[in-house]
């Protein structure tokens, strides 16, 4: 059985609105602290939790690369809190994200993150797993930690093969 493909597009804070947040110092003029030696680019994104005993947590992440084209055979979404996704280098990774469709993820897309962008994804919204391409990455992850399940996966029925914009006929790989 063939995959159904999905091409990469680059991710817009526009094209990315219905599921979250791209975290991008770009969008907010910075401020002055630390007597003018920093600038500060501040609210770039929230991190809301939900649940009894729910607090926001900041982790770091070893990530491994993928290649594409990637076979999507999994997403997953956290009932309970955002999650948000912090680069430690400039290098961009895939980001991929499902519309709800009563409860199951919809048609996924994907994006191509510019250097230096992060995401943070809505409450609930269906996403791919932390995918940097190429090459091993670092991330900041800021999510909820407390009581309650708040991890639900799914696993499509026919896998969808993600491959890039502009090569999707020949296939080729991202350096």
């Amino acid at each position: 059985m063939s995959a159904r493909t999905i091409r990469v597009a680059p991710l817009t804070p526009s094209a990315f609105a219905a599921f979250g947040t791209v975290i991008d110092k770009s969008a907010a003029a910075p401020r002055p602290m630390n007597a003018g030696k920093a600038r500060r680019y501040h609210d770039l994104a929230q991190v809301l939790v939900a649940g009894d005993d729910s607090h926001v947590v900041i982790g770091h992440v070893e990530a491994e690369p993928y290649a594409l084209p990637l076979r999507l055979s999994l997403v997953e979404r956290h009932p309970l809190g955002a999650q948000a996704f912090v680069p430690l280098n400039a290098a961009p990774f895939l980001v991929v994200v499902c519309p709800d469709e009563g409860g199951r993820p919809g048609t996924p897309l994907a994006f191509l993150t510019a250097p230096g962008q992060g995401i943070c994804y809505r409450i609930g919204i269906w996403h791919g797993v932390l995918t940097p391409l190429g090459a091993a990455q670092d991330f900041l992850v800021i999510d909820r930690g407390g009581v309650g399940p708040n991890l639900e996966e799914h696993v499509f029925d026919e896998p969808w093969l993600i491959v890039e914009a502009d090569t999707a006929d020949q296939r080729r790989t991202l350096p």
